[in-house]
């Protein structure tokens, strides 16, 4: 009897393993998919509220940026969807841990500039001015 119950043991623990293993691949696949498809792109995250990210969106208004600059902008305190986006590029592309990764933060095409000062600045070297 003790034999059939530790047999019985070590197949749910192999199972949870493989379980767990065919997760992790999963994962690791959509999170390589989603980059992939994001490598092109510019994509301004912000959250609504950020004092920083209100200079950054005032530099838009006063420069017609979003007229003259094809880029997404993606909220990230309420939409959590956006906010994995986020942390998946800021992790994964700009080698950041997650405590160091805030708002604002723009992902430039395979590069990535974060703090008001510098995403301002790096869209004045765009428009030239």
């Amino acid at each position: 009897m003790n034999k059939k119950i530790s047999f019985l043991i070590f197949l749910i623990i192999l199972a949870i393993i493989g379980i767990a293993i065919f997760y992790r691949n999963e994962t690791n696949q959509r999170d390589n998919l989603l980059l992939g498809s994001i490598e092109n792109k510019m994509i301004f995250f912000f959250g609504e509220g950020c004092p920083h990210c209100a200079n950054v969106e005032q530099f838009f208004k006063e420069n017609d940026v979003e007229k003259k600059i094809q880029f997404e902008k993606k909220e990230v305190w309420s939409d959590k969807g956006n906010a994995n986006l986020l942390i998946l590029i800021a992790k994964k592309k700009c080698g950041l841990k997650e405590n160091e990764i805030g708002v604002p933060f723009l992902w430039d095409k395979g590069s990535c500039v974060a703090g008001d000062k510098p995403i301002i600045d790096s869209f004045k070297e765009k428009l030239k001015i």
